[in-house]
């Protein structure tokens, strides 16, 4: 009698289970996604809309510069959160990519990205075990500044029969996360004695002076930071340990950093589509980015309101920039409403487009991004990495 039950409420389970499986493949569906040739005003709003010749150009750019320098160009994918965009910037000639989280190290590594450099410290067992899960597919290396860090990867390592790549993040200055320069040749070695473990070299990034709009200032002081891992690397050297990689760098210093000899390669990532934060701070690569929208009412004077939010941007930074029409400024943002004052005859249903202040975190709200080329949609490009900050 109790295996007639058991049997019974198992054959409903599964019924239940393949009822759940096709309504959510039905809710999944992406029939409501535009038709390619769609034309950029015709595209359902808020979208993500991103001009392809513009970002081709900024990708072309940046590894044209490594070349120069003879650096390696490692982008950072947690700003535009896609193995498509990973494989393009590979493609062109990147060595791999940097992620700051597990889950975006996951979603590369399952898409065939085999290089990649988690500039993270990966703690406790649970991320621990998927980082070694992600090492059984691609080459993976870590970032570590702590003594109880470095053993528990060695522990897990040794116990799968994997040996692990280990970077030690130097303080360059910005005070987040990282070792004084003094206490580098102490964790070197002891990366370099644990089994499970190789010392692959040092990393630090510079983020408190890429934003920095003064040229001279942010050449001066990024010049000063990489000085942190000039010293590091001297000292792990007189200890008879080699760097074989030094990496640094965001958008906004790659020049100055990258030119410093003791410097491998480079972590910048913003500099695929540029938001409206670094485009006040540099004009190297175009503004490729920008959030279409829709007019939903103008019942108040010199007013709209479109159909974005907090929900589809962002203002860690601020207020996104109206680029078009050119004579309106965003007043204030609710969860999916944006009211814009205007001096302009808006109707119903017309286009208006942002440009976030921040991009990373504007992207991460996101699904898709729609590429467009001459006017009109060529591409819809899955954002699959979005929302993977565990």
């Amino acid at each position: 009698m109790l295996t007639f039950f058991l049997c019974h409420y198992l054959i409903v389970f599964q019924n239940y289970i393949t009822d759940y499986n096709s309504i959510f493949s039905k809710f999944m569906s992406f029939e409501y996604l535009p038709e390619l040739g769609t034309k950029i005003n015709d595209l359902d709003t808020p979208a993500l809309v991103i001009d392809l010749d513009l970002v081709e150009s900024n990708l072309s750019i940046m590894q044209n510069a490594a070349n120069k320098m003879n650096i390696n160009l490692r982008p950072h994918s947690k700003t535009h959160k896609s193995t498509y965009w990973a494989k393009k910037q590979i493609t062109l000639g990147a060595i791999g990519i940097c992620c700051a989280k597990i889950g975006e190290a996951e979603i590369m590594s399952r898409s065939g990205v085999d290089n990649i450099l988690i500039a993270n410290q990966i703690i406790g067992h649970s991320k621990i075990e998927r980082l070694i899960s992600i090492a059984k597919m691609s080459n993976v290396i870590v970032a570590c500044d702590s003594e109880k860090n470095i053993r528990e990867l060695s522990m897990a390592s040794t116990l799968n029969s994997l040996t692990l790549g280990v970077l030690v993040e130097i303080n360059v200055g910005q005070n987040r996360c990282g070792i004084d320069p003094a206490k580098s040749l102490e964790f070197a070695k002891l990366i370099d004695t644990l089994p499970g473990l190789t010392f692959k070299g040092i990393m630090g990034y510079e983020g408190h002076i890429v934003g920095e709009k003064d040229y001279e200032i942010r050449s001066k002081k990024a010049r000063e930071s990489m000085k942190f891992l000039q010293d590091s690397v001297e000292i792990i050297k007189a200890g008879g340990l080699k760097c074989e990689i030094v990496s640094a760098a965001g958008t906004g210093t790659y020049s100055f950093s990258g030119s410093v000899k003791e410097v491998t390669e480079l972590q910048c990532g913003s500099y695929i589509f540029m938001d409206g934060d670094y485009m006040n701070v540099m004009d190297d690569f175009d503004s490729a980015l920008f959030l279409l929208t829709s007019v939903i009412s103008n019942n108040v004077h010199n007013q709209i309101v479109v159909d974005c939010g907090l929900k589809s941007i962002s203002v860690d930074r601020g207020l996104a920039n109206v680029i078009t029409p050119n004579d309106a400024e965003i007043v204030k943002h609710s969860e999916e409403h944006t009211i814009i004052s205007t001096d302009g005859d808006l109707e119903i249903g017309d286009k208006v487009r942002l440009l976030p202040q921040h991009g990373d975190t504007t992207i991460n709200l996101h699904d898709f991004y729609f590429g467009v080329r001459n006017g009109k949609l060529e591409t819809i490009i899955p954002i699959d990495a979005r929302g993977k900050f565990r």
